[in-house]
């Protein structure tokens, strides 16, 4: 006889239903509102705030905004705009400015009077910083008066009240917050470099508007105000690449949505295409991305047909032949922008693809039919790219076929592990035989799989598909992941959950580690995107000292080992490659995951990324010497 389940005693009646008021369910799930905890959400606070303040000057009412972050952790956001409302609010009979930081969707972005377009969509935005937040402090300038309020995890401390008189012609809205440890309780603190590239992208896309940027805990600063838009921003992307032909520039508006796009093709094998729309970079692209796109592949098509240089018996060129080498932003300014989400990934709106596409289409299309030089160019730089898509498709083939089995053919130097479950397994990437040999005795042969490479692979930034393709150890990688590359790439084929690329301590590990995540980031870029790249930490430094063992990852962890021994009795011993550990040594300070440091390698910004990975692999020699120059005296563990 079954055995009778227990009765679940839990009472569910009327007043076991929950209502979490008003911004108590911001801080009881604040991944819905900032996208979590970490520190990506610690960074999109900041942004929410800038955001409400370049919205004002997108409404064209504020042409400056200060950020500044405190040595506290602090962080003020400062514009000229025309200041929140601080007046009695009709129906919620307390000031406005109380309703707007602590009443979720309320603001001036819904009913289409305050703001045209605007960034901050849902009006949650400073609401949601307010609650997540250990304080924060408002101050308007507005009318000859200074109005304040102060705020401790959401709540008003006091009324508004007034606390000084405005300079003549003074006006808008200081806002000054602290993120609430009890929210993000992880060991995290801003960081300058990911804000400055929020900041500069803003800039670029807000043509008119200066936004300085002054870290007091270091003293660096920026200040970003660029006339020429997304003009400016092609340029500053493709600098260390040669041009095909002027940036192409189109504006108008349709239907009350603005449409901006700048276009330029460059020698480069990539593209770099990026998308925003009121002001912010949405990263997964969108309805505004694929006009643009599909717009410049219509064009150039009906271009080369129209002047014969496709022939009859040539296919059309694809989407991707036609992007080889472009650089291009699109920016959208919305009255009514449909995300995908809260934190604004990608864009929605069905109407935005077709005007995108007949805007950009008409004015590119000029642009060829007026610049036939240019044109030859670009339709030269495709009949290539086309080419070598064919020779890369062949080489894939080889690359990527399958057996008898249906299996994948799985290069012979890799040593696969037993586990078949994908989010269970790792695959280690190492250099050499002899860092490879010791790795593959110290594993986990259950679940870590090791793949050696000999020597540096290519330099995936200076050549085309079918170049890498043509590469034994490249292929040996693809085949090893799993995933296929270019167009038929899949993420789902991946048979590995973790790649670790694990590379010695020195000048040589570094490079070949810059080379791996150089071809990652143009042929697998989803590799990043869903979290699947790590980098590992193996220890710089063996301490010893009778039978006492411990290792040091750092100089300054050394030193401390040291000195807790005694700097006469400690056996120091500097670890140059991973061949030098044992099979043992190796799994306890790297390869374990009890004990290991393993660094996830994100995106913040793609970007920047982008420019960064093309001064330093690509073929412009002068910005990467300059790079070196300025960055030489932050070098560490150089070989002499």
């Amino acid at each position: 006889m079954a055995e009778k389940k227990e009765k679940n005693n839990a009472s569910y009646e009327a007043k076991d239903i929950q209502v979490l008021e008003g911004l108590e369910a911001v801080r009881k799930r604040p991944g819905m509102y900032v996208g979590g905890t970490d520190i990506k959400a610690l960074h999109h606070l900041v942004y929410e705030v800038v955001d409400n303040s370049i919205d004002e000057a997108l409404a064209g009412v504020c042409d400056r905004i200060d950020i500044a972050i405190h040595p506290d952790s602090s962080v003020t956001v400062q514009d000229n705009g025309r200041g929140i409302p601080v007046g009695t609010h009709p129906t919620k009979k307390i000031s406005a400015l109380e309703v707007v930081m602590t009443t979720l969707h309320a603001g001036g972005k819904f009913g289409g009077g305050a703001y045209k377009v605007s960034g901050g969509l849902h009006g949650v935005g400073v609401s949601a910083v307010n609650a997540l937040s250990e304080w924060c402090e408002v101050e308007v300038r507005l009318d000859g008066q200074v109005h304040f309020q102060r705020y401790e995890r959401g709540y008003p401390k006091a009324p508004v009240k007034v606390i000084g008189k405005a300079t003549a012609g003074e006006h808008g809205t200081r806002t000054t917050f602290k993120y609430d440890p009890q929210i993000f309780k992880e060991e995290m603190d801003f960081r300058f470099d990911t804000l400055v590239q929020r900041f500069r992208e803003m800039a670029f896309v807000t043509r008119g508007v200066m936004i300085h940027f002054l870290d007091e805990r270091t003293d660096r600063q920026m200040t970003f105000y660029f006339e020429g838009g997304i003009t400016s921003f092609v340029r500053y992307l493709n600098r260390n690449r040669e041009n095909l032909h002027p940036v192409v520039y189109v504006e108008k508006d349709m239907e009350g949505i603005g449409i901006e796009a700048a276009i330029q093709y460059t020698d480069a094998y990539t593209e770099s295409v990026y998308s925003f729309a009121n002001t912010i970079n949405t990263i997964d692209g969108g309805t505004h991305l694929t006009g643009l796109r599909s717009a410049v592949t219509r064009v150039v098509n009906d271009y080369a047909r129209k002047n014969g240089l496709l022939k009859d018996a040539d296919p059309n060129f694809s989407g991707d032949d036609t992007r080889e080498g472009l650089t291009a932003i699109v920016s959208v300014k919305h009255p009514d922008p449909q995300f995908e989400s809260q934190t604004k990934v990608k864009l929605m709106n069905p109407e935005v693809q077709t005007y995108v596409q007949q805007i950009v289409g008409e004015s590119f299309a000029t642009f060829l039919d007026e610049n036939p030089q240019a044109a030859k160019s670009i339709i030269a730089k495709c009949l290539t790219s086309a080419r070598a898509r064919d020779a890369a498709r062949k080489a894939r083939d080889l690359v990527i076929r399958k057996s008898a089995l249906e299996s994948l053919t799985l290069p012979g130097k890799l040593a696969d592990c037993s586990e078949r479950d994908s989010s269970k397994t790792e695959l280690y990437i190492v250099e050499g035989d002899s860092a490879g040999g010791s790795a593959k005795q110290g594993r986990d042969r259950h679940f870590q799989a090791i793949l050696p490479l000999r020597g540096k692979i290519m330099n995936t930034e200076r050549a085309r598909l079918d170049k890498i393709l043509s590469s034994n150890e490249i292929k040996a990688l693809i085949s090893a992941l799993g995933t296929g590359i270019g167009d038929n790439f899949d993420i789902e084929g991946l048979r590995y959950g973790r790649i670790i690329i694990m590379t010695d301590a020195d000048v040589d590990g570094s490079h070949i580690r810059t080379l791996l995540l150089t071809f990652f980031f143009r042929y697998m870029p989803h590799l990043f995107e869903d979290g699947h790249l790590y980098i590992a930490q193996p220890p710089l430094y063996r301490v010893a000292h009778k039978n006492q063992v411990k290792y040091a990852y750092s100089d300054q962890e050394k030193d401390k080992l040291v000195k807790e021994i005694g700097n006469d009795k400690a056996n120091i011993q500097r670890y140059k490659g991973l061949g030098e550990m044992n099979p043992m040594q190796l799994w306890e300070t790297t390869m374990n995951p009890d004990n290991r440091t393993l660094l996830l390698v994100t995106v913040d910004d793609a970007a920047e990324a982008d420019r960064t990975f093309d001064m330093l692999m690509g073929d412009a020699v002068d910005p990467r010497k300059r790079f070196i120059q300025t960055h030489a005296k932050y070098v560490r563990n150089l070989d002499i």
